[in-house]
């Protein structure tokens, strides 16, 4: 029998006993019985009986909240932060291995500074600026092999960035709790700044390889215009001289 059920009953055997109750007393047996003496028991009975399911409905929204708290406090099962900072670093680690000209400033200050000057080329050797034309010609031809290998890096992160935001999406869609949805968005959030590092990436090399090429043709260009200019100096001339074919 529920508490809901029991306090029914109790209350109608009260309004049966008021009913039924006369103010005079009543004798059974040595035993006075008196009917509203008995009614106020039941009434506080009855008080007492809704206070204890007063109390444990109380326990059970309790128990109830304490719950969903540790529901909230639950972690996530599926961290996927260590392959998504592998992605990362291995685009890192590519953009590094940039040949002939790195990534970075002093590197491309010393070799515009040697290979691809701005100035007169009048007091350069031809030797020098023979060297320097090929050593432009092999810049140019790495920087479209990075840009290649960017690419093949990047498309290759694809099918992991597939597996990845569906895992990530089914683990949010099943969580349990506020800590567990939390956890899943700011791994999603990882895998968005792994994804903006791989079209950063992508980018500079494009970028890094048309300057690359940009700059030798300028290059090319100043050092043609030198080599016609020698070319086209005035000189002493052909003068001819005595050959011996045959020794006497």
């Amino acid at each position: 029998m529920t508490l809901t059920r029991s306090l029914s009953l109790v209350t109608g055997v009260i309004a049966l006993a008021l009913v039924t109750a006369t103010p005079a007393e009543a004798q059974f047996g040595g035993i006075v019985y008196d009917p509203s003496n008995y009614a106020q028991n039941v009434l506080t009975a009855a008080r007492s009986l809704q206070q204890i399911n007063n109390q444990i409905t109380q326990i059970q929204n309790q128990a109830q909240s304490l719950i969903n708290q540790a529901r909230n406090l639950a972690s996530l099962p599926t961290n996927l932060l260590a392959p998504i900072q592998q992605d990362i670093d291995r685009t890192r680690q590519l953009i590094g291995q940039a040949q002939q000209i790195a990534n970075k400033v002093e590197n491309i200050d010393q070799a515009f500074s040697q290979r691809y000057p701005s100035g007169s080329l009048a007091g350069t050797s031809n030797a020098t600026l023979v060297s320097n034309a090929q050593t432009r010609w092999t810049d140019a031809l790495a920087a479209y092999q990075d840009t290649l290998r960017t690419g093949a890096t990047v498309t290759g992160n694809i099918d992991g960035t597939r597996d990845q935001t569906g895992t990530l999406l089914t683990a949010s869609q099943g969580a349990t709790g506020a800590l567990q949805a939390a956890q899943a968005g700011n791994q999603l959030i990882a895998l968005e700044t792994r994804q903006l590092a791989d079209l950063t990436a992508m980018l500079a090399a494009q970028a890094r390889a048309q300057s690359i090429q940009a700059a030798r043709a300028a290059s090319d260009e100043a050092q043609g215009r030198e080599q016609t200019r020698r070319f086209l100096a005035p000189g002493a001339g052909y003068s001819a001289q005595s050959v011996t074919l045959f020794r006497d």
